[in-house]
């Protein structure tokens, strides 16, 4: 169980057979959200099958959305997981050579992972690649949006992995990079099924470029205001003589 869906609970599990438990009712959720959708998708259905009491269920989610609030947070930590495992395995020559990395993990879970084609990190899709329902952009955190959430851990493991530069720009670039990687890949699934290669393609190709722009703009930053520290303080113009 991963803290970030732990947050989202009534009740933390403290007992193996508690988190078992949750991890059960989780994977089943997943499940049936790919075979009925989340609008068919019922509290009752995810008990019966996760095969705990109705009870038990409502000790930990206050409802259906609870439930997928916590599925779309252990999706993140697992994206985030898989993401920091991929990056331990390659050399990487900068920073930004990690999109093709990135987006490739997202599309592989689009694929492969149940129920990740309907709720990702938050937005329930109708259909695959949208629209999402209104009311779910905001399922990961009332005050903040979904993809400001996603940029700003994006950001830091990047930083803490990669070396990315560390500036009060920094977030928002990547939360225009992730908003134009959503909206391209939601565009992709709507196409295909499995994701229209060559639209993916051209979502590598427009983050890259503007991730790499931005951080040229960063080194030429950071080396003017190294070369203003070790220039000193200017020196006081002389007094004009009277």
């Amino acid at each position: 169980m991963t803290n970030a869906a732990g947050g989202t609970l009534r009740r933390r599990p403290s007992q193996r057979r508690s988190l078992e438990r949750v991890e059960r009712m989780l994977d089943e959720c997943a499940l049936l959200l790919d075979e009925v959708g989340y609008e068919q998708l019922t509290t009752k259905e995810v008990a019966r099958r996760a095969e705990v009491p109705i009870g038990t269920f409502y000790q930990f989610f206050p409802d259906k959305q609870g439930l997928v609030r916590a599925l779309a947070l252990r999706n993140l930590d697992a994206f985030l997981d898989r993401l920091a495992a991929r990056v331990a395995g390659v050399a990487l020559r900068d920073w930004t050579e990690a999109v093709d990395l990135f987006i490739d993990e997202f599309v592989a879970m689009k694929r492969t992972t149940p129920g990740f084609g309907v709720v990702d990190f938050g937005e329930i899709l109708t259909t695959p690649g949208g629209p999402p329902l209104p009311e779910t952009r905001r399922m990961l955190d009332r005050a903040l949006e979904n993809n400001v959430i996603v940029a700003d851990r994006l950001r830091s493991l990047t930083i803490e992995l990669l070396g990315a530069p560390r500036n009060e720009g920094l977030g928002r670039v990547f939360i225009v990079a992730v908003e134009a990687a959503d909206a391209v890949l939601k565009l992709a699934f709507r196409a295909h099924p499995q994701g229209d290669p060559d639209l993916i393609a051209e979502c590598k190709r427009l983050v890259r470029r503007y991730l790499s722009e931005h951080l040229s703009e960063s080194a030429v930053d950071a080396s003017e205001s190294a070369g203003r520290a070790s220039e000193g303080p200017a020196e006081p113009s002389a007094e004009p003589s009277s």
